[in-house]
Order: C-alpha cells, then structure tokens, then sequence
C-alpha cells in the first residue's frame, strides 16, 4: 500500500494541502510533497485532486509467512496503575476465542511500576503477559505506545488483537494498523471463531446501525478489533491459574516520541457515570419533554440507580449527552435497565441489549423494545412509573 505525487500532473494548486485533515501535505517549489511519517492512508487527497496527480495503491498481498501467526493478544489499558475494566471483559472472550483455536491467550501491558498487575491479568484467564515497565510508557503517548505495540506484533505475530474502543484504545489500534498493513475492524459487539477456516468473525453495527455487519480478514494478520465496553461479559477471577510474564526491554529511540505530556486535567462531573451503573432508568421520546425526566430521577434514587436517555431525547435538548445509551453514546449493562418510552430502534438496542434485566414500559405493543425485554408493561408510563416509586419507597420503609 502506498502513496505518490506525480509531479508532472501536479499544478500546484494547494487544494490537497486544505483537505488533509493530518497536515501531511506541503508545497516545495509549487509541487505537492507528502510527509509519510504523517500521513494514514486515508485517501482524502487523492478524492480531491481534480488533476489525478495523486497516485494510491491498495496493497493487495498476503501477509508474509501468514501461517506463522498465533496467539489471541488483549491490549491491557491502564491508567494511574489500575487495569481499565474493558480488559476483563475482552480477557473472557479473549480466552474463549483461544481455546477455539487451540492456542494462548495474551496480554500486552504497557506502564510504570506496573509488573504487580500481571499476576491480576493471568487470574483473569492470560496465560502469559508481555510487560514493558518504563517512566516513559507511565502514561499514553500515541509514537511510543504504537512503536513499541508493532515491534512486539513482528517479533511475536499473533494472529488476533482485541482492545478496548476507549479514547486510548482506538487511537492506538489506528495507528499500529496503518504500521502493519492490516485490517481493523472499530466498534465490535460480538466476536467468534468461525471452525473450519480458523479466522476470527468480526460483527458491528453498520449503515447507521440499521443492519449488523460480519466482517472477516482473510490475507492479512494480525486480525484486530475494538470492543466497546460493557458488551462482552468480564471474566471472572480464578487464583488457581499460573502464567509465564515476559519483560521486554527497549533503547531510548522506540520510546521517544514527538509529543510531550504536560499535564493530566481530570474531567469533573456531576453526572453518574451510567456505564458503571448496576440500575438504570432510561427514558426516550415518549417522556414528551425535560420536566418528565424529574420522574425518571426519583424512580432511580430509590432504587440506587442512574438516569438515562435514548438519542432521540438527547438530541431534543431534554437530556445532556453523558446520559446517552446506544451506538453513538455509551454501551451499558447493568442489573436492571428500564426503558420508559423508549421504542427500541436498533441504535439504542445495540448500547443496552447485554443488560441482565430489561423492564419496557410502553403505549405501543408492537415496540421493538419488548422483543429483547424480559419484562414488558403496555400502558401510560405516566401513571407506572409513579406507581413502581411509590411501591420501592413503601418496602424501603
């Protein structure tokens, strides 16, 4: 795969220049150069030139000695020292998608002072852990996490990378991808094995999250998918399983990078985190307007819950977007999720369907939101859900 000016066709407009979202593109001598330490491949340029002066190639081959990669590996995110929870969740598909294989199960942990946390990721089901304990990989900085990511992916060749679709996660997944040719499938919810071709099924939502789409690697490995959290199930801890920890080292240039960490500004929030909730109460357009949500937060206050919102109540204004549950908010499961008002379209379904309970409540019987409901109550939310208040607060007493 790669990219070239043709120099002859080039008229030096500057147009490639204002559409590079990566700043990869300057002018020398009115002809266009590209920075290839700064550009991803994403073709933007090529769309723009009106004067075909821009040459991409896909690369078309097989990855070398394809047969030659093994291992399931799991990205270990951590920050401050604690293991992000998404790890564990992609540490138990991770084990069931290696013992389909018949091979191991990996954990790539990146940090400082960080080797007490191997012992935690083995119980957790890895059965063995790369560690690189530096001052330099303390915190994410996107050239020395990815350098030092697509060395041990030559050096070791598995054939399977899962990580979480965290900020950090899927700036890093991007990167080593473009590094290593090969594919990235972003934003899974579901993964599996298929058994007679032994390459890993990759599902996301696709087309606004109207159909749910399979996608495959064939020729290239690794094969590599983000996972959001909460949609695969942690896995829990056994401290009877034993693990190999290999410590690898690095000099001082795969460790540099062109950034600098200044200052770490934690977000303050009011909000309840609703991906951490073990109840939520959700509330869609049927709660016709802002005020009504004032019902939905005394119902969660008394069962110990957080307030939710489907996409169409954020994007009325009645709710702020850290409440958002679906595709484009956030991907949840708690306990118990009840969804007022909500009809259950695909977008929302595919943030909350991994819930262990979901109440509907809703006017209309034919609401997709009772296909995936366990429970189901058709009627004026206005007049249930006072009611289910009023009951919680009388078995408190």
């Amino acid at each position: 795969m790669g990219i070239k000016i043709i120099n002859d066709k080039c008229v030096g407009c500057q147009i490639c220049t204002k559409v590079c979202p990566f700043g990869a593109i300057t002018m020398v001598n009115k002809k266009a150069v590209i920075d290839l330490d700064k550009c991803t491949l994403c073709s933007a340029c090529v769309d723009s030139c009106k004067f075909f002066a821009i040459e991409f190639k896909k690369d078309t081959k097989k990855t070398e000695y394809i047969e030659q990669y093994k291992g399931v590996w799991v990205f270990g995110e951590q920050k401050k020292g604690i293991i992000q929870p998404v790890v564990f969740e992609l540490l138990g598909k991770g084990r069931e998608l290696a013992d389909k294989l018949n091979t191991k199960l990996s954990c790539v942990l990146l940090g400082h002072n960080i080797k007490s946390k191997t012992q935690e990721l083995i119980y957790r089901g890895a059965d063995n852990v790369y560690v690189v304990d530096t001052p330099e990989t303390e915190h994410f900085l996107d050239d020395t996490y990815t350098k030092v990511f697509v060395s041990l992916i030559r050096k070791y060749r598995p054939e399977i990378i899962l990580c979480g679709a965290t900020t950090i996660g899927r700036a890093l997944m991007a990167r080593v991808a473009v590094r290593i040719h090969a594919g990235l499938t972003a934003d899974c919810t579901h993964l599996d094995i298929d058994t007679k071709e032994k390459i890993l099924l990759q599902t996301r939502p696709a087309f606004g999250g109207n159909i749910m789409a399979t996608i495959v690697t064939r020729n290239h490995r690794p094969q590599m998918s983000t996972v959001r959290h909460k949609v695969m199930k942690e896995r829990d801890v056994d401290n009877s399983r034993k693990g190999e920890v290999i410590e690898e080292k690095f000099d001082a240039q795969s460790l540099s990078s062109r950034t600098k960490l200044l200052d770490i500004v934690e977000e303050v929030s009011a909000t309840i985190n609703i991906a951490e909730a073990d109840i939520i109460v959700s509330g869609g357009r049927g709660m016709k307007g802002p005020e009504n949500f004032a019902m939905l937060e005394e119902l969660a206050k008394v069962l110990g819950g957080a307030v939710g919102s489907s996409r169409a109540a954020v994007d009325s204004g009645w709710m702020p977007y850290s409440h958002q549950v679906g595709q484009t908010g956030k991907t949840v499961c708690p306990k118990i999720y009840i969804a007022c008002g909500i009809s259950g379209q695909i977008q929302h379904l595919v943030g909350m369907q991994s819930s262990k309970t979901i109440i509907a409540i809703n006017q209309d019987p034919h609401a997709p939101i009772f296909n995936v409901a366990t429970y189901g109550m058709v009627g004026d939310l206005f007049t249930i859900v006072p009611l289910l208040t009023k009951k919680f607060k009388e078995s408190r007493k």
